[in-house]
């Protein structure tokens, strides 16, 4: 009976020591993961992210990450999308195989954009990016023509933080300008407290021919635009280009089309350049923890980011494509 009993409690001990020895192999999850890089600190090998749900563990939201090896951080910057691995064990989380997200193109007809291209490099013509402001660089003054008719310069925003996007009214796609008009919308409602003191917003038309101060009004409509702290703006065709250019914004018009990159601007209090972010794959949310730590938080000089793309596939592959 002795030696029964003995060897129950033996065997119990055995699995208790076999559980105990594979619980961090059980206990380890990982999560495909995807957000938008608010902050870096290669200091202390982490990052701040906003990042989007991961379905079936957790709501979207904004986590410092630490890395495990400090070059998954090389070339991170804030404003950047980034891929990566979630590490969950029992005892703490980090992030590993950090991924910048880089815009894929959302064109309808990429060769009509790279024969638009060659004609342009044969023409000698330069992109918008090859004269865009970088990271970190000073803003220049510029003015419009806002919904209400009145003339609207970036100056008159000093000690404020800035958000700019680039549409046209008559885009019929929702996930182009639409989309990003309705960040913007999202940034007004979860920031109207803010709005006019801490943060304005300017959408710049990529068709001044057509979006006038009238159409302007009725565009901002759809999304109830206070006109003191969101502006639309509108005005001469080169005065509008003038603004496109310094943020690397292309666009063209060709037979009823229009073609144009996506560009999501933030500048700071001091009126210089935190971000600009290309594409549409970031939400709404990940923008809004975006210009709330510009606001709180101003980064470093040195942490400042943009989403680069290079200056021979900014048309062919960072254009979008869409029809009036």
């Amino acid at each position: 009976m002795r030696r029964k009993v003995w060897l129950v409690e033996r065997g119990a001990s055995i699995v208790a020591l076999l559980v105990v020895s594979v619980l961090p192999a059980w206990t380890a999850q990982q999560y495909a993961a995807t957000g938008l890089v608010l902050k870096v600190n290669r200091n202390h090998s982490m990052f701040v992210v906003s990042a989007q749900e991961i379905p079936g563990y957790m709501d979207a939201m904004v986590m410092p990450l630490p890395v495990r090896d400090p070059r998954q951080l090389d070339g991170l910057q804030p404003g950047m999308m980034v891929n990566f691995t979630l590490v969950v064990t029992s005892r703490d989380s980090y992030a590993e195989s950090v991924r910048i997200r880089h815009f894929e193109s959302l064109q309808t007809d990429p060769l009509d954009a790279c024969r638009l291209a060659m004609l342009d490099k044969v023409l000698g013509k330069t992109s918008s990016s090859s004269t865009a402001l970088a990271i970190g660089q000073h803003v220049p003054d510029f003015s419009l023509i806002d919904q209400t008719g009145s003339r609207v310069a970036l100056s008159q925003f000093a000690g404020k933080v800035v958000a700019v996007d680039f549409v046209y009214t008559r885009c019929p796609l929702p996930n182009f300008c639409f989309r990003l008009s309705n960040n913007f919308g999202r940034l007004q409602q979860r920031f109207k407290t803010q709005m006019g003191r801490d943060l304005i917003l300017l959408t710049v038309t990529l068709d001044p021919d057509h979006d006038r101060p009238e159409e302007l009004t009725q565009y901002a409509g759809i999304w109830n635009a206070n006109p003191a702290s969101w502006h639309f703006l509108t005005g001469p065709t080169p005065k509008v280009k003038q603004v496109t250019s310094m943020f690397g914004v292309d666009y063209w018009q060709d037979m009823g089309m229009m073609t144009h990159s996506l560009h999501t601007v933030i500048i700071d209090r001091q009126r210089n350049l935190v971000a600009n972010i290309e594409g549409n794959k970031f939400t709404a949310r990940e923008l809004g923890d975006f210009v709330e730590t510009v606001m709180d938080h101003p980064p470093n000089a040195s942490q400042l980011g943009r989403v680069e793309v290079s200056h021979r596939n900014l048309l062919s592959q960072n254009s979008s494509r869409t029809q009036k």
